[in-house]
């Protein structure tokens, strides 16, 4: 049985599943790794933990820690 975790990851990637899709709490942009994100250049299939050490948020330049994991 695996943990789940819901709310910030406080930027310790162990904690979320490769298919986390994460929001950030200042603008609502979600980080879908099915869609990956083409301002960045990310490809689909990469996980929020996987997303280089610079990356911050398309729409509002929040920081990782910014954003929260979606439970829907």
């Amino acid at each position: 049985m695996s943990t789940r975790f819901e709310g910030s990851y406080l930027g310790d990637a162990a904690r979320l599943a490769s298919d986390a899709v994460l929001e950030c709490k200042v603008c609502w942009y979600r980080y879908d790794p099915a869609l990956g994100d083409e301002v960045w250049q990310i490809p689909p299939g990469t996980p929020f933990a996987a997303l280089p050490a610079h990356w911050c948020c398309p729409r509002c330049d929040g920081d990782r820690e910014q954003f929260m994991v979606v439970d829907d």
